[in-house]
């Protein structure tokens, strides 16, 4: 899983989204966030089953196994395996993709939704989400903008900010999906309003 960025890597993200935000008169934002969600009950149904599989295996193991010996089994391991399962990188895994997909998809609309709904009234409203557990990154921006921007902006600044991060560009690969969505913004206003 990706890192996290630093504070003094945060405080470039935030220069360049105010540098865009001056250009443009956008309202840019950037939310990168760990996981879009806790996941707590994955760790728990995986660790339940792995225990009682190891019953069953002991009790086919050996057959005059009593209902409390296969109990000291289940207890432990279940309590052992709960603890390493809740670990980030294994819960992560332990998650279906496609729940995955979707808890990071609706935690991107919620952010945007608080966005628009507390941001300062701009022409241009554009979120650049990152779920950094999830590997999801979505560029959601309001009616206007996105009819304004020409189909596949978005889509190709996700593409190449995807390509960083497989390289370990973390943070480049933000600030140059920040410049791309400056210019995106750019390129869309009335040709009167461009400075």
């Amino acid at each position: 899983m990706p890192r996290r960025p630093s504070p003094a890597e945060n405080a470039r993200i935030e220069e360049a989204v105010q540098a865009v935000e001056r250009q443009t008169g956008a309202d840019l934002s950037v939310l990168v966030t760990p996981v879009s969600d806790r996941y707590g009950l994955y760790p728990m149904i995986w660790a339940a089953g792995g225990a009682l599989v190891a019953a069953l295996a002991a009790a086919l193991i050996w057959p005059d196994l009593s209902i409390g010996a296969a109990i000291e089994i289940q207890v432990p391991l279940f309590v052992a395996l709960t603890l390493l399962f809740d670990w980030l990188p294994i819960r992560l895994l332990l998650v279906p993709a496609h729940v995955r997909q979707h808890h990071a998809r609706a935690l991107a609309h919620r952010a945007f939704a608080a966005h628009l709904s507390g941001g300062v009234p701009r022409q241009s409203h554009v979120l650049l989400f990152v779920s950094l557990g999830e590997h999801y990154v979505e560029i959601l921006a309001d009616h206007a903008t996105h009819r304004q921007v020409p189909e596949g902006t978005w889509d190709a600044i996700v593409a190449e900010f995807l390509a960083r991060v497989r390289a370990g560009e973390v943070v480049d690969g933000i600030l140059a999906a920040v410049a791309a969505c400056g210019a995106a913004l750019e390129k869309s206003k009335p040709a009167s309003e461009r400075g």
